[in-house]
């Protein structure tokens, strides 16, 4: 599927996939920061998109800068909604100790296009019953 995208950025990069098959694609960073231990900052891709209506870019964490470096993004997946034509931009937060230099054109997350349908409610006075019920929050147990 095409999607339609803008360069805000005169060093930004387009998104890619580093392996054939992948359902993610890299995106990069436009500016060299530092993000100490414990600290979340919005991180610019210098990039904006246009997408189709019941579409949705979601945006994820690296598992390699989650493991090794501590890195993740705290609302993810997060969401690029199809109405938006703003920079994507990636609020990133270091869990580790070390702070961590980000460089410009650098990997900072991955991307997913997500197809999805809206919804509808209707409200009921009563839910069918399950096996599962309303068993949550570690119902299940450990073993």
């Amino acid at each position: 599927m095409k999607i339609k995208i803008k360069k805000i950025h005169s060093d930004a990069i387009t998104p890619k996939y580093a392996h054939q098959g992948d359902a993610g694609m890299d995106v990069y960073s436009v500016e060299d920061l530092i993000l100490k231990s414990k600290e979340r900052k919005l991180v610019k891709t210098g990039l904006s998109f246009e997408l189709p209506e019941g579409y949705e870019i979601q945006v994820r964490p690296k598992s390699g800068l989650a493991l090794n470096h501590g890195l993740t993004i705290l609302n993810t997946p997060g969401t690029l909604d199809s109405g938006y034509r703003g920079e994507l931009c990636i609020i990133l937060f270091n869990s580790s100790d070390k702070d961590y230099n980000i460089k410009k054109g650098e990997k900072i997350a991955q991307i997913v296009l997500k197809k999805f349908e809206f919804m509808e409610f209707e409200e009921v006075k009563e839910l069918s019953d399950s096996a599962r019920g309303q068993g949550g929050f570690g119902s299940t147990g450990l073993k």
